[in-house]
């Protein structure tokens, strides 16, 4: 256990975004302390992108800043010029691909918005939306889950995400003290969903299977089991009510109806403990 005399002395790197100087395009100088120049056509959006690429071949186990280097053609020392540390280029990209959830405009209030744009603005139209982004992008990139639990996760991307879940809940009509409770029960579900979800299809992709052969093939050795048949046979009796569903059909399914439950949920708890919902920011 490191003692607070020790931190005191050796500071702990809490975040690339809390370092006092701007992570975006560049990195320190053009040229080293012996005028040594930098690695051309290298900047840290390429790095980053490349990194996401990676991560996304190879997943985080695998990644290191040799292996990206040997990607961009460098030497791995030349990655230093633009990013301190593995962890610091880790949080880059974890806040780069949080720009392909779409996020909606939340200014408008409900009561204001006209005919043409009630459905646009409706908070939980809004609200499943950003739900099923965050889904997209745990199963696109599942590399992106435990990087959130490590990180704190405050870059500018990952945090106008935020800043859009915070407006939408606070037009539900929760009271204050409910807000953060609400955005509990709907993102932490995605991001278990999500998560599972995108190891699963990995998975599949590392067996070179389709979803649906490994399903079939998972399920067909659990049935050789009898002790586990029995707790499994739902399944198969739940594909066989909807017409021989796949798993992708029936897995969307069950995300779309527990969306609904979590969004009737926010409902009858305004119901419950009545509150005016906050004017959009």
């Amino acid at each position: 256990m490191v003692s607070e005399a020790d931190s005191a002395e050796r500071p702990i790197r809490t975040s690339v975004w809390l370092e006092g100087r701007s992570p975006g395009r560049g990195g320190r100088s053009n040229r080293g302390d012996d005028g040594t120049a930098h690695p051309s056509g290298l900047d840290r959006d390429r790095i980053t992108a490349v990194s996401v690429r990676l991560l996304d071949a190879e997943g985080h186990a695998k990644f290191s800043m040799r292996r990206l280097a040997a990607e961009l053609g460098v030497t791995a020392m030349s990655l230093y010029w633009y990013v301190d540390t593995k962890d610091y280029l880790l949080e880059l990209a974890l806040d780069s691909v949080f720009d392909e959830v779409r996020v909606p405009d939340a200014s408008t209030d409900d009561e204001t918005a006209d005919a043409a744009t009630a459905d646009a603005t409706d908070w939980r139209v809004q609200l499943r939306d950003l739900a099923v982004g965050y889904r997209a992008l745990l199963v696109r990139h599942p590399w992106v889950s435990p990087l959130i639990g490590k990180y704190l996760n405050i870059g500018p991307r990952s945090m106008a995400f935020s800043a859009a879940v915070q407006a939408v809940i606070r037009r539900t009509g929760l009271p204050p003290h409910r807000e953060q409770g609400g955005i509990a029960a709907v993102f932490q579900f995605v991001y278990g969903f999500g998560t599972v979800e995108g190891h699963f299809v990995q998975r599949c992709a590392d067996a070179g299977l389709s979803q649906e052969a490994y399903f079939r093939r998972a399920m067909g050795a659990i049935g050789d089991q009898p002790r586990l048949a029995g707790a499994f046979a739902d399944m198969e009796g739940a594909r066989g009510a909807d017409g021989g569903a796949s798993v992708e059909v029936m897995r969307d399914q069950d995300f779309e109806f527990a969306l609904e439950l979590l969004v009737a949920g926010i409902d009858a708890m305004c119901a419950r403990e009545p509150h005016e919902p906050r004017a959009a920011s």
